[in-house]
């Protein structure tokens, strides 16, 4: 990638962000969306919402300048800057990755998995996991995030996102309806119980050959993601409010999300996982190889 993919754009243009649509970034986004900073940031940053594979997709043919990317992305674009500071990850469990089976059907036994595609990070975690639990070779089949379907196309399903949190939410009714006994594997927890390290999901990226991504702006841009992180974790309450309008999930339920669940400060445990997570993938064939280099935040 590079400054060809910008030909009608400018230094002066605002810069272009693909954000994801679900509640787990919505700490990083608070002063892009709420007063008293966002009118001044909507001089220089234009969103967009869409889902994690959009925002990869985006940043790769030159419609983005700045987006919250599935880690995946990374060793397809490597030229991608990561911006410091910012993660969506999780130290424990997270409750919106999930890999849903019958409790009948052990994981070695598992002959295929409905994937939401919406994260290709998600899937790669995945894969690796399958190789830890002895069924390396279990076939991924695309399907959209609709546990009913996804079961019925396939032994097991990846849920990520909204959709997985509200399958845990349905899961009591779901057995009231089929009496089906299903397990729930969150896999940020299966990931820290054979690595020791978070799950990463998704980093701040930006594409070296936007307008404004200059090391003159590099760091007030930074500074901007940074502060609107640490504002956004000042207001969960704010957020919960707002969320529980948006999703049929208690309040309490989203507060511990937001505030147990994920984890968003880029710290020097979630780089080791990174690093992890692209090793076992290249060695495994699942991506390319790829060297994790984040630059120290902005003072």
């Amino acid at each position: 990638m590079n400054s060809a993919s910008y030909p009608e754009r400018q230094a002066g243009d605002r810069l272009r962000i693909a954000a994801i649509n679900f509640l787990n970034p919505a700490p990083l986004m608070w002063d892009f969306e709420h007063p008293p900073l966002d009118a001044a940031l909507a001089q220089r940053y234009q969103i967009d919402r869409m889902s994690p594979s959009e925002c990869a997709d985006r940043l790769a043919n030159g419609q983005a300048d700045i987006g919250l990317v599935p880690i995946a992305a990374l060793a397809a674009n490597p030229a991608l800057r990561i911006l410091p500071g910012c993660v969506i990850a999780s130290k424990k469990r997270v409750r919106s990755l999930l890999l849903v089976h019958r409790a009948s059907q052990p994981l070695t036994a598992l002959r295929s998995v409905a994937a939401d595609t919406a994260s290709r990070t998600t899937l790669a975690y995945a894969r690796i996991l399958f190789h830890q639990w002895g069924n390396p070779a279990v076939p991924f089949i695309p399907a959209s995030a609709d546990l009913d379907a996804m079961l019925e196309i396939a032994d097991a399903a990846v849920l990520i996102g909204d959709p997985a949190l509200l399958a845990l939410e349905e899961q009591a009714n779901r057995f009231v309806r089929t009496r089906e006994p299903l397990v729930y594997l969150d896999l940020a927890e299966q990931w820290r119980s054979i690595t020791g390290l978070p799950f990463v999901s998704a980093v701040w990226g930006a594409a070296p050959g936007a307008p404004g991504l200059d090391s003159e702006t590099w760091d007030r841009i930074t500074n901007d993601f940074i502060q609107s992180r640490i504002n956004g974790l000042k207001n969960i309450d704010a957020l919960v409010a707002e969320w529980s309008k948006k999703l049929p999930i208690p309040e309490e339920t989203i507060r511990t999300y937001l505030t147990t669940n994920i984890h968003y400060v880029l710290d020097e445990e979630c780089i080791e996982g990174m690093r992890v997570f692209f090793r076992t993938a290249a060695s495994l064939g699942i991506l390319p190889e790829y060297s994790v280099s984040v630059s120290e935040p902005a003072s």
